[in-house]
């Protein structure tokens, strides 16, 4: 079947996505047209560049891959082409003439494993489409002068290029870490420091109109709009890049004092060789953080430790001889309260309902921490799953003695051993431990269930590398 075309009009212009493009979410080819001092006016980046139909093409394209929920409107991405055949030529002049209003996002609130909450600000699809334009634009102009030290939402950058470079400079003897938590970093951003930041680059009024609205746009909690006065909400594609920007500042100044340092947008780690410099290091970061951005360092989950006792982005590393990359506690934690979530007893669905969306959540799970150098803890979080899935089938065959009895013999166990099953008053857990259980559901068993092994695939991603 022809893939089929998304396409409207824009401006005399054919702006279109392709599903297949779309799936892809390829990433525009970017080009620097802007001076690298700080100080100088860009030059060429207007509105008139924002709404341009290649720049919006991109843009359309980027937000029909990302998908994502609707705004307060309640728009889905697949509705957003019909609105923009029809409403587009009056939004675009609306951002021509500086006029254009953007709708308040709408307020998600994402529960934490270890308890809490983290709050999310879902933008309409037609303001996450304008961000998007925006980021663009705006990318190549600030990208290039970022700090090399500088990992987070950056094109050809990622977490794991951080952790590498933190295992490096502890090789290299620093073994101390000032590890600095900004505290709700992206939720108390300055909008005045941060438009003061983007007023030095950025030109066109107009530009920097839209941002603050953005900004200000306030968040719509059970019906009621809140203003809001400081920080950027996660969610839009815009923030990453305004985080950036304002704690650029940080890295030029840690930069500037010689400093071996990773940051991934809000995480900043400092490596240094004693414990008595991380201890200054930590007391003259934090007055600077306050005093030049008005952001404050979360005292409770800040320290000057041993990388060791850190983690950093879901890493951490071994105190052994051998300097390795492993899985921090937190991060195991967490991988095993969702795997628990996707496999608890009372679902009620079938086995291979269950390792389908095991599949699906073990394979992004792999796909960021395959970065691992201890391959102990994937072979054991391998065979805790499985045991897990065991569980999932005892609790299903445990209304009657007969039916666990017939289940087990079914699967090559023996009448002893399937009979010693059967009678038994322990719970579904210690049952899934038990050798008669191991034979009948068995790696072999959860094999042909189509269940993704991380050890081997695990395996194949190291020898690929």
């Amino acid at each position: 079947m022809a893939a089929q075309q998304l396409k409207f009009e824009i401006n005399g212009g054919r702006l279109s996505c392709s599903p297949g493009e779309a799936r892809e979410g390829r990433e525009p080819v970017r080009q620097v047209t802007a001076a690298s001092d700080p100080a100088e006016p860009a030059v060429g980046v207007t509105m008139e560049e924002v709404v341009g139909r290649q720049n919006l093409q991109k843009a359309l394209k980027r937000v029909c891959a990302n998908q994502g929920s609707p705004g307060v409107d309640g728009m889905t991405v697949d509705q957003l082409k019909d609105h923009l055949r029809v409403q587009w030529p009056e939004i675009r002049q609306q951002l021509l003439d500086g006029q254009y209003t953007p709708q308040p996002v709408k307020q998600v609130l994402i529960p934490k494993p270890d308890g809490g909450s983290r709050t999310l600000g879902i933008p309409t699809v037609v303001d996450r489409f304008i961000q998007q334009a925006l980021l663009q634009a705006l990318t190549p102009m600030y990208d290039p002068g970022f700090s090399d030290h500088s990992f987070g939402f950056r094109p050809g950058r990622n977490a794991h290029q951080a952790v590498r470079q933190a295992k490096e400079y502890i090789a290299q003897g620093y073994e101390w870490v000032v590890d600095i938590d900004l505290e709700k970093c992206f939720d108390r951003i300055n909008h005045d420091i941060l438009m003061g930041r983007l007023a030095r680059r950025v030109s066109d009024k107009r530009i920097l109109r839209l941002i603050r609205r953005y900004l200000q746009a306030g968040v719509m909690v059970n019906g009621v709009v809140q203003e809001r006065y400081e920080g950027t909400p996660q969610g839009g594609p815009l923030s990453p890049l305004l985080s950036n920007i304002l704690l650029d500042e940080l890295d030029q100044e840690l930069q500037r004092r010689e400093h071996k340092f990773c940051r991934y947008a809000d995480d900043c780690n400092i490596y240094v060789r004693s414990e008595r410099a991380g201890k200054r290091v930590m007391e003259t970061i934090e007055g600077f953080l306050w005093k030049r951005l008005k952001l404050k360092v979360n005292r409770l989950k800040s320290a000057v430790a041993r990388p060791q006792e850190r983690q950093f982005l879901g890493f951490s590393f071994t105190s052994n001889r051998w300097l390795k990359i492993k899985l921090a506690d937190k991060a195991l934690k967490k991988v095993k309260h969702r795997v628990k979530k996707i496999t608890r007893r009372s679902r009620g669905i079938s086995l291979l309902q269950v390792v389908k969306e095991l599949n699906t959540y073990l394979r992004g799970w792999l796909g960021y921490f395959k970065l691992i150098e201890t391959p102990t803890i994937i072979r054991n979080l391998d065979s805790w799953i499985r045991r897990r899935l065991r569980c999932y089938m005892m609790k299903q065959w445990i209304k009657n003695c007969h039916t666990r009895y017939q289940r087990l013999r079914s699967l090559g166990v023996s009448g002893k051993g399937a009979c010693g099953i059967a009678v038994s008053r322990k719970g579904p857990w210690a049952l899934s431990n038990a050798k008669p259980v191991k034979v009948a559901l068995s790696n072999r068993f959860f094999a042909e269930k189509g269940l993704f092994f991380l050890f081997d695939h695990y395996e194949l991603s190291v020898t690929t590398t």
